[in-house]
């Protein structure tokens, strides 16, 4: 999941409310004082607009300590690090209708020199025509290379059972409504190994209240994943084998099993401090994808430890983002999220499914006899970033 699937989803409660409060202002002007006038004068209320709300934004973040597992690169003292500072441009997109919402983001990702573009193998520059190396020993040189663009989209609709059957069943305590939730990934990235991911959710959402207009969403879904990877590729330096079917895929796709997936979401506004200092909200999300078996869409290479290529649960979140109001507290209640500034910590663990123990050539590799990790396949890191309505 992107790091953007929060920026606009954060402000749903007070859009929704928004929207909401719109329709009841329909309701006099339809009907108020009907009984008193002439037929003839009587108008029909007016037609409701396809979207309720619409609210579109850019974001600008910066990370200065993300990962692409399998880049990184070596200190001076032999050290490996495996993380790239990341420049982020994003749109996102979010709309109400009659019976549900609907979320799209945009993003491109410009890394630094430590997540290397094509042609370079790796920041790290390791040679792998050198004899013996197997692609995965030295000689290694600094990271120079000019880092990788990656292009991300995410997509996700609601369908609310309370507005699908015109009831109110699905309201009950802090219980707001149950929904079908669908939805879908993409990416694509201009490093050696290209990857190309391509994914599809379905399930269910429940969306409960939270103090001070927040909400809490949960949504158990099945997942499914197919994936374009150059670790997989026949021909490529990073395939355990050259034999097609057992160690190399022939065009580097993978049609990962379906699995599970938990993916939530809250908002909350910081409603308890002065009134005259209420600019600011909290929010985060996280989400668990389950294990999609193995990483090469083969048997395994090995079983156990370092050398295997099974999938892991990965855990992909950002627990808490800081956001201050900039619009509201400098133009007034009418500009309320026009303008956003925020800080955040993001925390992924086993990224895309790798396992951060194992996956040899990945995320571990042998330096001087001894297995180390490359610190690229678990992702932590504080970002901060810009966002504006428009």
């Amino acid at each position: 999941m992107s790091s953007t699937l929060g920026e606009l989803m954060s402000y749903r409660k007070n859009l929704i409310a928004a929207a909401l409060l719109s329709l009841s202002t329909l309701a006099p002007a339809g009907f108020a004082g009907a009984a008193d006038l002439p037929v003839k004068a009587q108008k029909p209320p007016p037609d409701l607009p396809f979207f309720l709300l619409i609210d579109d934004r850019l974001t600008f973040s910066w990370m200065p300590k993300g990962t692409d597992p399998g880049y990184f690169s070596f200190r001076p003292n032999g050290s490996i690090d495996g993380t790239t500072a990341k420049s982020v441009y994003s749109f996102t997109h979010f709309d109400v209708w009659a019976y549900g919402t609907n979320f799209f983001t945009i993003s491109l990702f410009k890394s630094d020199h430590n997540d290397a573009a094509v042609p370079c193998t790796n920041a790290g520059g390791f040679n792998p025509n050198t004899p013996g190396s197997g692609g995965f020993a030295g000689p290694f040189f600094p990271a120079d290379c000019a880092g990788a663009t990656e292009i991300y989209g995410l997509f996700r609709s609601t369908f609310g059972w309370n507005e699908i059957f015109n009831t109110k069943m699905f309201t009950i305590g802090p219980l707001h409504n149950i929904s079908f939730y669908v939805g879908s990934d993409a990416n694509s990235e201009n490093t050696y190994v290209a990857p190309a991911k391509r994914d599809w959710v379905a399930g269910l959402q429940f969306a409960f209240d939270l103090p001070y207009k927040g909400f809490f969403n949960v949504s158990p879904v099945a997942y499914k994943e197919i994936n374009h990877n150059g670790f997989n590729q026949c021909g490529t330096a990073f395939a355990f084998t050259q034999v097609p079917g057992v160690g190399c895929n022939s065009d580097g796709n993978t049609d990962f099993r379906t699995t599970w997936a938990i993916e939530t979401i809250y908002y909350m506004d910081l409603g308890f401090i002065p009134q005259d200092w209420q600019f600011w909200s909290i929010s985060g999300r996280a989400a668990w994808y389950g294990p999609k078996g193995d990483a090469n869409g083969l048997p395994l290479q090995s079983g156990v430890g370092v050398f295997s290529t099974a999938t892991k649960t990965e855990f992909n979140s950002e627990p808490i983002r800081l956001t201050f109001d900039a619009s509201k507290a400098f133009l007034g209640p009418k500009y309320t999220h026009f303008v956003d500034v925020w800080v955040a910590w993001r925390y992924w663990q086993n990224k895309f499914g790798l396992d951060h123990n194992a996956e040899f050539g990945v995320c571990n590799i042998i330096q001087n006899g001894v297995v180390v990790s490359t610190n690229s396949c678990t992702e932590n890191t504080v970002y901060a970033g810009i966002t504006a309505k428009f």
